[in-house]
């Protein structure tokens, strides 16, 4: 299958697609057009002006005011990518990096950067071709774009740096040498075009708000499922409810939850108690914001990974070279921050549901388990959750807040949003691991109700579910047991 590179819309979910099941990638006749005519002018302009150009005929940052002879512009591109791969910490994990090439390559695409064909056509390569470059998740301050991260990227364009090929970590030398393609020799301006641009940032907002959209919907169908498990009630999922209070994310989870429900016997229980915890009686206000947070930083996401966002940029049509700040990570990094949180309360409330399912009330045994006393039960999953939500509560507060001057104060404000991107990282995979936790809860629990059963939907995930993860009887080795359920939201 391939993915045609154009000024077509690129949207977050066309992202997944492409990663997910394999794209190629393919420069359409558009594309290539405007690579062309921008390098072209770009050519021209430096040929007929004798003023020097930011960062095309002058050194970088503070050292914009330094001049370098057209002989020594190559030089320069590769001189600005060694110096600035300064890459700390974990390795950004291939998946993302592969986002992050796609999003490289789609803005340069536009014809505003001034990078040659043959460069694009090399990124082209390496996504096509599964070769990951070596690249470190600290580094970038996330205001001149992310300029550590994307000189990792770049680097082995050149020949340099390190990739991950075929399951191998080698030099940028030997995989060129292997693919039998010759380096690259960059032009004037193309290593700003490289390492300019907030594609690093963007990459790990992409992959947070797939895995978003993902777990906000699991996060409903587990709470229904835990619902049930508790006797909860169903008058809170109720729509006129909503309809005073019209948060278009409240109203969507509040029917998700009633379509859920949808021919559960255990639902239709006369209900003993007067009303429930907030944990499950708050899911659609809870769960719903999180989704209006979602959709807002999708928004945001989706207008950014359509943009150009290095510098200088390069416009024909104007006859205009300009130094300015689209590389500035500030209209991203406060969202990221934000979506963080909102996956954060995801997980918040799920902890607090399963606290509830193995606390000894409503008919359930303590810790959901037949005997206990001699077995522990469920007692210790409601403490890693706890410990997991304790520690993402600390991941969100908000790097965006945080500004350090850069660069001999040229750079005097940056946006931080690498490290809200890091965060957000980390912060999605958390959330996933609590939800795991709390269907491994709410499974058991429900086994507690038989014969009653759920409605068709939920118990079609549990029966799905018990062919991974067995009903608990005594005490066992657990931990397993949370990966598979990890492995399962993700299957």
């Amino acid at each position: 299958m391939k993915h045609i590179i154009s000024a077509e819309h690129l949207s977050i979910e066309r992202v997944g697609e492409i990663i997910e099941k394999g794209y190629k990638l393919e420069l359409g006749d558009d594309a290539r057009q405007r690579i062309q005519r921008c390098r072209a002018y770009l050519d021209k302009k430096i040929a007929e002006n004798k003023a020097p150009i930011y960062g095309v005929t002058t050194g970088f940052g503070s050292l914009c005011n330094v001049s370098v002879s057209a002989e020594e512009l190559e030089q320069l591109q590769v001189n600005l990518m060694m110096s600035h791969a300064c890459g700390v910490g974990d390795r950004v994990p291939n998946e993302i990096v592969k986002i992050m090439l796609l999003l490289k390559i789609q803005s340069l695409s536009y014809g505003f950067s001034g990078c040659k064909l043959d460069t694009v056509e090399r990124l082209i390569d390496f996504f096509n071709n599964d070769i990951y470059p070596i690249v470190y998740m600290q580094g970038s301050l996330g205001a001149s774009g992310d300029l550590v991260p994307l000189a990792h990227l770049s680097l082995p364009l050149v020949g340099l740096g390190e990739v991950e090929f075929e399951g191998e970590v080698m030099t940028g030398a030997a995989v060129l040498e292997k693919k039998g393609w010759k380096p690259i020799h960059l032009a004037s301006k193309e290593g700003l075009a490289l390492l300019n641009g907030t594609q690093n940032m963007s990459s790990f907002a992409v992959w947070g708000l797939l895995q978003a959209m993902k777990l906000s919907d699991w996060a409903d169908k587990i709470a229904v499922m835990s619902l049930d498990a508790y006797e909860g009630r169903p008058e809170p999922f109720t729509p006129a409810v909503h309809a005073v209070r019209p948060h278009k994310g409240q109203i969507d989870t509040a029917a998700h939850i009633k379509q859920l429900l949808e021919g559960s016997e255990l639902i239709k229980q006369p209900k003993t108690y007067v009303q429930d915890p907030y944990s499950f009686r708050c899911v659609p206000q809870v769960h719903g914001a999180a989704k209006d947070t979602i959709n807002y930083v999708k928004s945001v996401i989706d207008t950014e990974i359509n943009s150009a966002t290095d510098n200088p940029t390069v416009c024909p049509d104007e006859d205009l070279v300009i130094s300015a700040g689209n590389f500035h990570g500030e209209p991203i990094a406060l969202p990221i921050d934000f979506l963080a949180i909102a996956l954060n309360e995801l997980a918040n409330i799920s902890e607090r549901r399963i606290y509830k399912l193995v606390s000894g009330t409503r008919g359930l045994p303590s810790f959901l388990v037949a005997n206990p006393g001699l077995n522990s039960g469920f007692m210790i999953t409601q403490y890693t959750a706890a410990s997991i939500v304790s520690l993402n509560k600390s991941l969100c507060s908000p790097a965006s807040v945080d500004s350090i001057p850069s660069c001999q104060g040229q750079e005097d404000h940056v946006s931080m949003g690498a490290n809200a991107a890091i965060k957000l990282y980390k912060v999605a995979l958390n959330t996933e691991r609590v939800l795991a936790i709390e269907l491994f809860n709410a499974a058991q629990a429900l086994d507690f109700r038989r014969p009653l059963k759920s409605s068709p939907a939920i118990e079609a995930i549990h029966a799905a579910y018990r062919k991974a993860v067995p009903f608990i009887s005594e005490d066992e080795v657990m931990y397993p047991h949370i990966e598979t359920s990890v492995q399962f939201l993700r299957g």
